[in-house]
C-alpha cells in the first residue's frame, strides 16, 4: 500500500487488528522507497500522518470529523445525531485510542528513519553560486549536478508567500528548464547567460549550483532536499 488516506483511522471497518494491519502494510511500502533512497513524498505523508494523529489524541472532538458524511436524504440534524452516537460508542473509542496509541510510535520511527536519509542527503550536497548574486533572489534558477558527472539539470525556481488561515509561509515552485553538458567550454557561468538571453524577464537572476557527490533520485530525492536548501538559503540571503 504506498497510500494512506487522510481519513484511514475512521474509513471502513473500525477495528484494531485492520488498522494495525494497514498502517503496517503502508509502511511496509514507505520503507521500501526508503531503501532506494527515495524521501519524496513519502517523508512528508508521514509527518502529515503523525501530526495529525497527534492532534486527534489531543483532541477527541477532532476524531467526529474524520467520519465521513454522505448525505443519502437524510436530514443534517439526524445525521449529526447519528455521528454523535457513534462518537459515544465505548468500544468504538476504544479501538480508536488503541490505534492512535499503536500508531503513533510507528510513524515516529519511519520518520526517524526519513529524517536519517534526509540528513545523509543534504550532508552530501555542496552549495555554490553562479556569478554575482543580485538583491532579488525570490526566482532564479539552480543547477542540479550528481556524483560528478558532467550533465546538469537545470530548473527555473520561484519562492512565493502564501496565506492561510492567518498565517504566512514560503513555498518554493520548480520548473525543469533543460539538461546541459559541462565542458572546458561550456561552463556553468555560459549557460547562464544563456538562461539570461532565453528568459529576458529576468535580466539577472540569482543562480545556483548545487552538487551532490552521491547519486540520489532527483525527483524523489535531490531535487526536494535542494530545494529546502535553497529556501533557507535564500531566506537569510
Amino acid at each position: 500500500m504506498e497510500n494512506l488516506k487522510h481519513t484511514w483511522l475512521t474509513d471502513n471497518l473500525i477495528d484494531f487488528e485492520y488498522k494495525k494491519y494497514i498502517l503496517l502494510s503502508y509502511l511496509q511500502s514507505v520503507q521500501q522507497k526508503f531503501r532506494l533512497n527515495e524521501l519524496y513524498p513519502q517523508l512528508a505523508d508521514l509527518i502529515l500522518h503523525y501530526n495529525n494523529l497527534r492532534n486527534l489524541k489531543n483532541n477527541k472532538e477532532l476524531i467526529f470529523e474524520q467520519f465521513p458524511k454522505k448525505l443519502s436524504g437524510v436530514d443534517v440534524k439526524k445525521l449529526r445525531l447519528t455521528f454523535e452516537e457513534l462518537i459515544k460508542d465505548d468500544e468504538l473509542m476504544r479501538q480508536i485510542n488503541e490505534t492512535i496509541n499503536f500508531s503513533i510510535p510507528q510513524l515516529e520511527k519511519a520518520i526517524k528513519e526519513g529524517k536519517t536519509i534526509y540528513e545523509f542527503v543534504e550532508e552530501n550536497l555542496e552549495f555554490d553560486t553562479v556569478g554575482l548574486m543580485p538583491i532579488y533572489n525570490k526566482e532564479g534558477y539552480i543547477l542540479l549536478n550528481q556524483d560528478a558527472k558532467k550533465e546538469l539539470k537545470v530548473y527555473r525556481y520561484r519562492i512565493s508567500l502564501i496565506e492561510h488561515h492567518e498565517e504566512k509561509f514560503s513555498a518554493i515552485n520548480t520548473t525543469y528548464i533543460t539538461s546541459e553538458v559541462r565542458s572546458i567550454s561550456r561552463t556553468v557561468e555560459s549557460i547562464k547567460l544563456d538562461l539570461i538571453r532565453r528568459f529576458k524577464e529576468l535580466p539577472n537572476p540569482a543562480t545556483f549550483l548545487i552538487t551532490s557527490r552521491i547519486t540520489f533520485p532527483i525527483k524523489e530525492t535531490f531535487l526536494p532536499v535542494a530545494k529546502r536548501l535553497l529556501m533557507r538559503t535564500v531566506s537569510f540571503a
